[in-house]
């Protein structure tokens, strides 16, 4: 009996200290900042999502900032509730072709600033841009620095081509560049939202009246599962003598709707919130579309999805409040 409970006591010991190593080794492996799909095919656009799974030493995470490497092309961030938006934009080492467009700039930093991200949780941060000029086998690096207020901490280092990054401190978040056909047909507008800037809202939904505005083209776009924030665009002509302004604008399919603007200086872009509204000038005509005004859905209850649709109420200084709905489209913009 003293050997059974001497077994029992050794094993149990044993038992502890194996599952106290097993789940140091997991949190080890998942310690660090990294894609949730590794693997990317070439001449594809992709969702790179980053995991962000903890602060710096038990501090919330405030700014997440990713270089973007040579061959990840035309991307564009994914807004995110909370947190401002900068992309800063700079010169490619070669020229890529786009839709017959050849394209020698874009952005090369992404970063989500004054946000506030606990330690006791983790995030995702999310690009979409295209794999392009890249052999197979490639592995893409992109170096992440993570802000903690006045504490930072920095995701660069990348193995010497052949060597094991396994053992790396820091390593960067890697995505493998793996053999894949050439669609021809790559559709770079985002999930929830497009910053291209290059127009082209898909037109959708009934032109209506709001006493002298007309307001055509409304859409919003499908989102990610478990995606919090979605985006809104229409556009607003005024036909009579008066200007009126966009004060508000109120969902019941979200906690709160803003009206935000993307700016582009010194070839960082940013977006920021209309607290104001916008201003629908007489004989004038307002888009919101991507890159551009949009509206920003915070605190989604349940994700758009393709072919549903989302009811908003606009409400103008002069005509006052109005119903709008907004037809969901693919995230894609297919």
């Amino acid at each position: 009996m003293k050997a059974i409970k001497k077994f029992g006591k050794t094993f149990g010991k044993s038992f502890g200290l194996a599952a106290l190593l097993s789940v140091a080794a997991f949190a080890s492996a998942e310690a660090h900042v990294t894609f949730l799909d590794r693997e990317a095919k070439q001449e594809s656009t992709i969702l790179a999502t980053l995991q962000v799974p903890h602060g710096c030493d038990g501090k919330a995470t405030t700014e997440v900032r990713v270089k973007l490497p040579e061959g990840f092309v035309f991307a564009k961030p994914q807004p995110k509730a909370g947190w401002e938006l900068e992309v800063i934009k700079g010169d490619y080492q070669k020229t890529y072709d786009n839709h017959g467009d050849k394209v020698k700039t874009g952005a090369i930093e992404v970063r989500w600033k004054n946000g506030n991200l606990s330690d006791d949780f983790y995030d995702t941060f999310v690009i979409q841009g295209k794999v392009s000029g890249v052999e197979a086998g490639t592995s893409l690096a992109f170096p992440v620095t993570q802000m903690c207020g006045d504490t930072l901490t920095a995701w660069d280092q990348v193995a010497k081509e052949g060597g094991d990054a396994h053992g790396m401190k820091s390593p960067a978040p890697l995505l493998k560049v793996v053999a894949g056909e050439d669609h021809g047909h790559d559709h770079d507008d985002m999930a929830g939202m497009d910053m291209s800037g290059m127009g082209g809202a898909a037109p959708a939904g009934e032109t209506v009246k709001a006493g002298d505005l007309e307001i055509s083209g409304g859409f919003a776009k499908a989102m990610l599962p478990g995606q919090p924030v979605g985006g809104g665009f229409f556009t607003v002509k005024n036909n009579g003598q008066t200007d009126d302004r966009l004060l508000s604008v109120s969902s019941p399919a979200a906690g709160e709707v803003q009206i935000h603007e993307m700016v582009t200086k010194d070839n960082v872009m940013r977006m920021r919130q209309l607290k104001d509204g916008i201003a629908i000038g007489a004989g004038e005509m307002v888009k919101l579309e991507p890159g551009n005004l949009h509206l920003m859905f915070q605190k989604v209850k349940t994700p758009f999805k393709q072919g549903d649709t989302v009811p908003v109420t606009l409400t103008f200084e002069k005509a006052g409040k109005f119903d709008l709905v907004l037809q969901v489209l693919s995230a894609q913009g297919k």
